[in-house]
């Protein structure tokens, strides 16, 4: 799924590399989900299965909205996006 994942990312149009050739947007919203991914103890799949929870527990007003905000909010927006693709398949 990850992998599925990081192709929808690059159709939605984020960036896989800076223009300098580092790594971008793609690979910081994959590792940002692998991380509450191991936070939570779940699979890629009950991620998919649960994400509208999970959303609610990372967001504004959710047990963990501190971790949500961190870098300038891309562990909820990493989810946001996780949560678009679920939507899709």
């Amino acid at each position: 799924m990850e992998n599925q994942f990081k192709e929808f990312l690059k159709a939605e149009g984020y960036a896989e590399y800076t223009p300098s050739g580092n790594k971008s947007t793609v690979y910081d919203y994959i590792g940002r989900v692998k991380r509450i991914i191991e936070w939570e103890n779940i699979t890629w799949e009950l991620l998919k299965n649960n994400i509208n929870n999970i959303i609610c527990v990372y967001d504004i007003g959710g047990e963990k909205e501190d971790i949500g905000k961190k870098s300038h909010n891309a562990y909820i927006n990493s989810l946001k996006a996780f949560q678009r693709f679920a939507n899709k398949f």
